[in-house]
């Protein structure tokens, strides 16, 4: 293993919009031993993944999937993964749903989490990256009001977050849609 590729391993890119938390979670990870690097949207991790050979890009990662302006994270991971598929990546939501969850891990995440999560959750996350068969199952039903959402956040995601086609697509009104949206933030 060559330095450059040890100095990486401790490297972690938090992709945050919300600078307060990623002030918090960069000095978090710091004293944990990491060398943290802070975007807050794709076109900062994008010119960041530029400077750097996939072997020099940074072991981990966290990336919100709601970043201001932004229709979704999971283009950050997509570039991410691309860029090296070594790099773990956690991706952290206030507004968790199957559909992007699902999203998430086949872009290239090892880990999905829901906000509110702390350095112990996501260090703990990174270290389940190849998964396991000990999760517990749950006889919990899902609600029509859960199946309603995660519908409506799947055909978002499909969408590239565009309302009026998901409206199309759902086969509702565009006002009812957003209705809807304003209810349930999108995070």
């Amino acid at each position: 293993m060559t330095q450059a590729t040890a100095e990486a391993q401790r490297q972690l890119l938090i992709v945050e919009d919300d600078g307060a938390f990623a002030r918090t979670l960069s000095r978090s990870f710091e004293r944990r031993g990491y060398a943290v690097m802070h975007a807050s949207n794709a076109e900062e991790v994008e010119a960041l993944l530029e400077t750097r050979s996939p072997e020099q890009s940074p072991g981990y990662a966290v990336v919100d999937l709601k970043l201001n302006g932004e229709a979704s994270g999971l283009a950050c991971v997509q570039m991410l993964h691309r860029h090296n598929p070594k790099t773990l990546i956690v991706v952290l939501t206030g507004f968790a749903s199957i559909a992007t969850a699902v999203e998430a891990i086949k872009l290239g995440a090892c880990h999905y989490l829901a906000k509110p999560s702390n350095t112990d959750d996501i260090e703990a996350a990174f270290g389940r990256a190849n998964g396991t068969t000990e999760v517990e199952l749950t006889n919990r039903s899902t609600s029509i009001k859960t199946l309603e959402w995660e519908r409506i956040h799947e055909m978002l995601a499909e969408t590239g977050f565009n309302i009026s086609e998901t409206a199309r697509r759902l086969g509702m009104h565009r006002r009812t849609l957003a209705r809807k949206l304003g209810k349930q933030q999108v995070k």
